[in-house]
């Protein structure tokens, strides 16, 4: 009996440690800049795991915004631990993304290049959902790449295809059957055969991702062009990937697929913003049923100092009232003003000349 107590003990704690400790975090630096703290293997294995909010407030920051007051000291200095200490060089550009489906993209792949020589953490996801707050629409720029899209082309295929560095080979037919080739970094190919559902399902995805992502670049140029740009938060999920890939027993497949995916998404943002934009990349190990997306962006209006806002709605006794004096102060200053103007006309006029500092400046008088 003792050693069932003892049994069911350890399976509750495991399966605590493992709610606590269900996904980590890679903070991409730019590769012409330098954005985030260097850190060596030694101080990754005895970093903290971070929280969802202290992510949140690390892409607050990284858009050059003020962390939420309620961060913690200890908040705060994972914060440090993360982020260059200058608050006048922050990128004012972040991509994040959530992949649905896994813990540790290094577990597969350790010689990942892009993740290999990011700044890693785990992550203590919790069950609760994070608000990274923003300031209004104006200062800030959400560009979300969750947006669906209506059915594609095999045309559009192949420029996903051709942007992966890879090939398409339709079926004569049939269309929307046919072969996508992807390569890895490795060297190595992956084919996804659209034929099968799991495969085309898995490839709409990633050709979402791929549309949206050139719409983000696209709008960068429009914005870039204004006198006042705005930070731009570049941000949505990616899932799928256990549920429509496992039962096939290709979901490790469709894992390096979308590593290499967001290797080229990663170069050709860096491209685009010239280096100035920092990736956030959080991995959550749990399922599409179980779990939806972790971060949520919501931006709070704040009233113009130009303008006093009314708290109450006022009657329409106050409206005459206010209405009344307005006008009675605009016509009071108007008459003022009459006045003043038909006197200075009148002394500027029966002046005499010799008195005019301005036209006998240098004239000596008796």
């Amino acid at each position: 009996m003792k050693i069932i107590n003892f049994f069911l003990i350890s399976s509750f704690l495991f399966s605590i440690s493992r709610a606590e400790y269900a996904g980590s975090v890679f903070f991409i630096d730019s590769s012409t800049h330098q954005f985030l703290r260097a850190r060596s293997s030694g101080d990754v294995s005895q970093s903290e795991p971070m929280l969802l909010p202290e992510v949140g407030a690390t892409v607050s920051v990284l858009l050059g915004f003020p962390p939420p007051i309620t961060l913690s000291a200890a908040g705060s200095s994972k914060l440090n631990e993360v982020l260059i200490p200058n608050p006048f060089d922050r990128p004012r550009a972040v991509f994040v993304l959530e992949v649905i489906g896994v813990d540790d993209p290094l577990v597969l792949d350790p010689k990942n290049g892009l993740f290999h020589k990011a700044l890693k953490n785990s992550i203590r996801l919790g069950s609760h959902k994070v608000d990274i707050e923003l300031p209004d629409e104006e200062e800030v720029s959400v560009i979300s790449l969750d947006e669906s899209l209506r059915d594609y082309s095999e045309e559009e295929i192949t420029d996903l295809a051709s942007w992966l560095g890879g090939s398409y080979v339709p079926d004569a037919t049939r269309s929307m059957h046919g072969v996508l080739t992807i390569p890895l970094e490795n060297g190595d190919s992956v084919n996804l055969h659209l034929s099968k559902k799991v495969h085309r399902k898995f490839a709409s995805k990633l050709f979402a991702l791929f549309h949206n992502i050139m719409k983000a670049i696209e709008m960068h140029e429009d914005l870039s062009q204004a006198l006042h740009r705005p930070a731009e938060l570049i941000m949505g999920s990616f899932d799928g990937i256990k549920e429509q890939l496992e039962a096939d027993g290709s979901d490790k497949q469709g894992m390096r697929i979308l590593l290499a995916t967001l290797s080229k998404i990663v170069d050709s943002l860096q491209t685009a913003y010239e280096g100035k934009i920092v990736g956030v990349i959080v991995f959550n190990e749990a399922s599409q049923s179980e779990s939806k997306t972790l971060m949520n962006v919501i931006t709070t209006s704040r009233p113009s100092p130009r303008w006093l806002e009314e708290t109450k709605r006022p009657t329409n006794a106050t409206l005459a009232a206010q209405v009344l004096v307005r006008r009675t102060l605009a016509w009071i200053t108007g008459i003022v003003l009459l006045i003043a103007t038909l006197l200075g006309v009148y002394f500027l006029l029966y002046m005499p000349l010799t008195r005019d500092t301005l036209l006998y400046s240098n004239v000596k008088l008796d």
